[in-house]
């Protein structure tokens, strides 16, 4: 068979794997792989979902204007600075797609987000991993690899698996120190989690003109499925990023949950408070097992099993009983596994299996 050959760079991909949502032979699935909001969205979102499906059939608003109006609302940012897309995802390579080129380079951490690497070989840039401190962000280190080629820096703020987290101040030294002609892309896909007196998410950041902060729906908001993220920068690269951007990108049902769900400020803040109550108490409860957690900003937990080989055997042993959690190897961590924070009894399931573990 005579196939078109594909682009070089495209090969050089290993395909994204998210986590599974399926087990055999299991009763009951603690789905705990994906960071995924345990609660579900807003029952407010639910509602408008249900009342608006009959209208399918009509193009979605190919502005976004509704929901731009409301994040600028909640967060306190200008509507007009603002692009929506399907998942942050789609933001992240509306980026890669606009300012890399064949022998630019991306910088992003060594256990940054998976899609930055992929979004920058999709557009034939050159992706740039560097080392971090303690499983953090080291500045001194992202600026030592700044080249006269480098294009984008890519900040998860906070970091996922690690959950660590640069603070406002660190940010600002980064900004500070990077070339102007550098884009600055700080992901906030967990931002709504965190409740450090230090941290920022960065959007002060963009008036300066090389500065970009996403965000999704997909994580506190409970609206995964849907598909909906956002992105915050300087009309001039607004101008630039919507040239690319498809004219119906986001779907009307997925438009109409996250407005919703931005205004139902009480269900979000239940979501974040019981998340934030139960990490110190999984925290305690591993470390009472002899299982290293790490401290985490986000709706995960990253346990160090010590070996690479405990690791996966932690993982098939949960697996057995009905708990799907996340092997992060592919992030450089193989002696770790990332637990999502799911309800309390889904935590008190999988703190009674990991006990049976460690103790066979």
């Amino acid at each position: 068979m005579v196939m078109t050959p594909a682009n070089k760079a495209i090969l050089e991909i290993t395909p994204y794997k998210g986590g599974d949502s399926k087990l055999s032979n299991v009763d009951k699935i603690y789905r705990l792989a994906s960071n995924e909001c345990p609660y579900g969205p807003s029952p407010k979102a639910v509602a408008l979902m249900q009342e608006i499906a009959s209208t399918s059939h009509r193009y979605p608003d190919g502005g976004a204007h509704e929901l731009r109006q409301e994040l600028a609302l909640s967060y306190g940012i200008e509507q007009e600075q603002i692009i929506c897309g399907a998942g942050s995802d789609e933001i992240l390579s509306f980026i890669c797609a606009a300012y890399v080129s064949p022998g630019d380079e991306v910088i992003y951490t060594e256990h940054g987000f998976l899609m930055y690497r992929i979004s920058t070989l999709v557009n034939g840039g050159t992706p740039v991993s560097v080392a971090e401190k303690g499983l953090k962000a080291d500045i001194d280190t992202i600026i030592a690899a700044v080249t006269e080629n480098t294009k984008v820096v890519f900040i998860a703020n906070p970091n996922n698996p690690t959950g660590s987290y640069l603070t406002k101040a660190e940010l600002a030294e980064l900004h500070a120190q990077l070339p102007k002609h550098i884009l600055l892309v700080i992901d906030g896909a967990y931002r709504e989690y965190v409740d450090k007196v230090d941290y920022s998410d960065g959007c002060e950041l963009v008036a300066s003109g090389n500065v970009m902060v996403t965000g999704t729906f997909s994580k506190a908001f409970g609206l995964g499925g849907l598909r909906v993220g956002w992105g915050y920068a300087s009309p001039e690269i607004l101008d630039i990023l919507n040239r690319i951007r498809g004219p119906f990108n986001v779907s009307g049902i997925a438009l109409a949950a996250a407005t919703a769900s931005l205004k139902d400020k009480e269900w979000l803040n239940k979501v974040v408070e019981e998340n934030n109550k139960l990490i110190p108490y999984v925290t305690e409860q591993l470390e009472k097992i002899s299982l290293k957690a790490y401290p985490t900003v986000g709706n995960f937990i990253l346990v160090d099993f010590g070996e690479d080989d405990k690791a996966i055997a932690a993982d098939e042993y949960l697996r057995e009983n009905g708990v799907i959690i996340r092997r992060v190897a592919a992030y450089g961590l193989p002696s770790c596994l990332r637990i999502t924070i799911g309800t309390k009894e889904d935590m008190d399931f999988v703190i009674a299996n990991l006990t049976e573990f460690m103790q066979s």
